[in-house]
């Protein structure tokens, strides 16, 4: 693989050089510089992360075209972008950018006004980054880097980078929203309307006499979403008696009939946040921001469809219950009640400014949940369970750079450090609800750290930027521990390190911007893929194959190609990528017949991704008023050598789609009455690693169209009322779990 890639980079090399004399002799004067750095989106305010690789930037004229309840519906229609998200307030709404698939959540690297908020415990569905540090009203834009070719991110950019900006006080001002939401869902046994409802505000407060500036904001949210788990019925041949049953759902694109459902999920959210910034006239900021969030998850209401002959609803157990359907024995058995209480906080201080020349930034971040209580009943009959509590798991950063312009070299050094740590403990208990009389089951414990520093030159060669740059990364694990009821079991400390290289070129053919982007990225294990195995169900101790204290890290070698051309009123963008991932991470991962998610980690040996993107972006085309962007892509993902399982070597790889098409088109009808419309498409990702599991049902993953819609109206300078439909023409598509289907939004908005 080493020698293909060097073979990569060496032709890339060369076509730099072939490309360098046309741009040195283009028609503007070398002393020009390049037009312009390649961004696609808006241009009001400049992009808050290294555009190399394709970059996208979003500012309000985005995201007033759509219905943004949380944070990272604001990203919806970028370009070969996706996010898991299963219903409105899901915790765990990871980013699928390109290849990095909805699963692989320590690919992308998010940051809120630069403070890291990635939570790098573990590489899962259930490892979201932290969208709910801030509330959708104060955001004033999303930038999207594709890819790991600036040497200021660490590996975990492999897959790119999201970085969200707050609006930063500039007045004394008050701003707020108020929301309602709702949808109605059927399918199965249900057939019901969800709803909801969020209320965000907040205070600016900006000094005319002195650098203070301040903002306090809250934001309180609520709603129900769907059953997010359907339980089929598992065939069944052992002895006893079966009792006779109806009311099971026969799905033909399901192996077995569907009988029950976990909860519908009530969520209720709380955030508080403040930030406090001082300016000195010398021209030194200090930012300090502070932010509290509160969740709370109740499913309390788990449903069994089967009744018998008595007309009485026949309760699964957790050793599973016989019954007859159709003349076929099967057991049912999965369904359980549950709940989830946590709160966390984010803390953290940014100073910068300059100092003989160097322009300095130094961030400090600390995230903490300082409480997260999980309590889950083994059955819909017992009243015993489990419980699950975490002790302060959490993370350290820090991020310091100084940068200064010597005539045409632009230099840039930098420090990034990071402890990811988490300790968790589960107890067997006789009443789920109250926890009564814990008996320990299984704990698990580790830590990560990274120190990583980071050189990089942005040479102007005239009419073109060569940008060269490289990143060393230091990584250890340890504490990592492990218990089944008995003695914790500590495993070895590691130790490994890596060198990251990085160039990019950019410049301008004629009529056309050019850039060209080379790089590697090693991601390092997590805490979660190391130490943190899981009990299935059936089971009385952690499934060893869960997790591996063993894995190495991936490193991926990536090459990205990018033109663009505007035409009046029309700009297109195209981009290819290539990237190869050398023992890449996965989590086998599977649902058993009770809906049981089961996981495994492991090394692949080495898959390879690459694609096509066009871009289309137009303003006041034909029509004033009317503005189009949308995109196409194209991508072809294959594990490419699978030495631990060979039957899946030249099969696509897991929950990657071969295409995805994202759009918005808007246009303002008058100055206060705007309408749009969105769409997401995705085509149909294998389900499995084997590309054995594909289907258009609960369980797989399957391809969605959703149509969006928005109509606002200003009513006056400084409100403005709108109505939303997502997925409008009501698909019913699937990430293993069921996601909305029509949904309606009402939102009121005022700023002062």
């Amino acid at each position: 693989m080493k020698t293909k890639y060097c073979t990569a980079l060496l032709t890339a090399l060369m076509s730099c050089g072939s490309i360098l004399p046309l741009i040195a002799h283009a028609e503007t004067d070398v002393s020009d510089g390049p037009k312009e750095v390649i961004v696609v989106g808006q241009k009001n305010a400049p992009i808050t992360v290294v555009p190399r690789g394709l970059s996208v930037s979003l500012g309000h004229e985005q995201f007033d075209a759509i219905n943004a309840i949380n944070v990272e519906d604001l990203m919806k229609y970028a370009p070969n972008f996706f996010v898991r998200k299963r219903f409105v307030g899901d915790d765990n709404a990871v980013v699928a950018l390109r290849g990095a698939n909805t699963v692989q959540s320590a690919r992308t690297l998010v940051l809120v006004d630069g403070y890291v908020v990635s939570n790098f415990l573990g590489n899962r569905y259930d490892y979201p980054p932290k969208w709910n540090v801030v509330g959708p009203a104060e955001i004033r834009q999303f930038d999207i880097v594709y890819g790991p070719y600036s040497a200021r991110y660490g590996g975990n950019s492999m897959g790119g980078v999201v970085s969200i900006t707050t609006e930063t006080p500039k007045k004394n001002d008050i701003y707020g929203s108020v929301q309602a939401f709702t949808m109605p869902f059927r399918e199965y046994g249900f057939d019901q309307t969800f709803s909801g409802y969020s209320v965000e505000g907040g205070l600016d407060y900006k000094s005319k006499n002195s650098g203070w500036s301040a903002r306090a904001s809250f934001r309180h949210f609520e709603n129900t979403g769907q059953s997010m788990t359907y339980n089929l019925l598992a065939k069944s041949t052992a002895a006893g008696t079966y009792t006779p049953v109806t009311g099971a759902y026969v799905d033909d694109r399901l192996a077995t009939p569907v009988f029950g459902a976990a909860s519908p999920v009530d969520v209720t959210q709380d955030q508080a946040r403040l930030r406090i910034g001082y300016a000195w006239n010398n021209g030194w900021k200090l930012d300090a921001l502070a932010t509290l969030w509160k969740t709370q998850q109740k499913l309390d209401n788990p449903v069994s469809w089967l009744v018998d002959a008595n007309g009485d609803t026949v309760l699964p157990t957790a050793a599973g219950t016989k019954v007859s359907f159709n003349g076929v024995n099967y057991v049912a058995k999965g369904t359980t009640y549950s709940g989830m209480d946590r709160t966390e906080d984010l803390m953290s201080l940014r100073l910068s400014g300059n100092w003989n020349g160097w322009d300095v930034s130094a961030n400090l971040s600390h995230y903490d949940i300082g409480k997260w209580d999980v309590r889950t009943s083994l059955d819909m009959v017992s009243p015993a369970g489990q419980q699950t509590l975490y002790d302060h798991p959490g993370w350290w950063t820090f991020d310091g750079t100084i940068e200064q312009n010597f005539g045409r070299h632009d230099l840039a050094f930098g420090l990034t450090t990071n402890l990811y740590q988490t300790d968790a403990s589960t107890n067997n208990t006789t009443q789920w609800r109250t926890a009564a009389d814990p008996v320990f089951a299984s704990r698990t414990l580790g830590k990560t750290s990274i120190a990583g520093i980071f050189a990089e030159d942005a040479i102007d060669l005239g009419r073109a930027v060569l940008t060269l740059g490289g990143r060393y990364d230091d990584w250890r694990a340890f504490d990592g521990g492990i218990s089944s009821g008995g003695p914790l079991q500590y495993y070895p400390k590691r130790h490994d390190s890596a060198f990251s290289p990085k160039a990019s070129l950019q410049g301008d053919v004629g009529p056309y911007n050019l850039q060209l982007s080379l790089g590697t990225a090693t991601r390092f294990p997590t805490v979660g893929e190391l130490f943190q195995g899981k009990i299935n169900a059936g089971q009385t101790a952690i499934d060893p194959t869960s997790f591996d204290p063993n894995l190495k890290p991936e490193t991926s070698h990536d090459i990205s190609l990018i033109t663009r051309r505007r035409f009046n009123h029309v700009t297109l963008t195209g981009s290819l990528f290539n990237q190869s991932i050398d023992d890449a991470i996965f989590s086998y991962q599977g649902i058993l017949d009770d809906g049981t998610v089961v996981s495994r980690y492991q090394n692949i040996d080495r898959m390879n991704q690459s694609g096509v993107e066009l871009i289309f972006e137009s303003h006041d085309l034909l029509i004033d008023g009317l503005t189009i962007e949308a995109s196409t892509s194209w991508m072809d993902a294959r594990t490419e050598k699978n030495s631990t399982a060979p039957a899946s070597e030249g099969i696509q790889f897991p929950r990657i789609p071969k295409w995805r098409s994202n759009g918005n088109v808007r246009y303002a009808l008058t100055p206060k009455l705007k309408l749009s419309v969105g769409w997401r498409y995705g085509s149909r990702p294998n389900s499995d690693l084997f590309g054995l599991v594909r289907g258009d049902a609960y369980g797989f993953q399957t391809e969605y169209l959703f149509l969006d819609t928005r109509i606002s109206y200003d009513l006056t300078k400084t409100t403005q009322v709108s109505f939303g439909i997502d997925n409008a023409n009501n698909d019913q598509a699937y990430v293993s779990h069921p996601m909305p289907q029509r949904s309606y939004m009402l939102e009121l908005k005022y700023r002062n």
